[in-house]
């Protein structure tokens, strides 16, 4: 069995879990890392979605939850996307990252003899451009390849009503 270590910060849509469970041929298992939005991050997503042309979400970025009140839209969204990888035949378990992504990344490869890392995320244009995202730093920490793809459009994360994992949720 393939093990991926999947770093997200916002549900999966269905466009996501069939890429990334296209990627091998062997059958896959998953371990979800969510990451809740951050108040120290506000001011990055802010200039890159000035930088993406998309005004009107930097104008709201102070609207969205963050810190303790991201917990529980995380913890849905985190449980949407294990429900639609294991509805895709998958094997898929998961945690909300706490603090210390990194630390928290190397010790799941570790533990789980994980094959590779999947970074799925939005762009995030000024980490990316200073090496600071996700996947740039944690190519240098786990020992495994990381493999940084983009988050597609949330066309049916609207949807989940049930779940609670909407396009607020991440």
């Amino acid at each position: 069995m393939f093990t991926s270590v999947l770093m997200i910060e916002q549900p999966l849509s269905a466009t996501d879990v069939d890429f990334v469970t296209s990627l091998h041929d062997d059958q896959m298992s998953f371990v979800v890392l969510m990451q809740p939005r951050g108040a120290q991050d506000r001011l990055l997503r802010a200039i890159d979605d000035v930088a993406l042309g998309e005004l009107d979400e930097a104008v709201h970025e102070a609207d969205q939850p963050e810190g303790e009140l991201a917990r529980k839209p995380a913890e849905l969204a985190l449980e949407h996307s294990l429900k639609r990888l294991r509805a895709a035949g998958c094997e898929a378990v998961g945690q909300l990252v706490e603090s210390h992504p990194l630390d928290l990344l190397r010790s799941v490869v570790d533990q789980t003899h994980a094959d590779e890392v999947i970074v799925l995320t939005a762009p995030h244009l000024v980490e990316e451009f200073f090496h600071r995202d996700w996947a740039s730093r944690a190519r240098h920490r786990v020992g495994v390849p990381v493999l940084k793809l983009y988050a597609h459009g949330d066309e049916d994360r609207g949807e989940d009503e049930e779940t609670g994992a909407g396009e607020n949720a991440g």
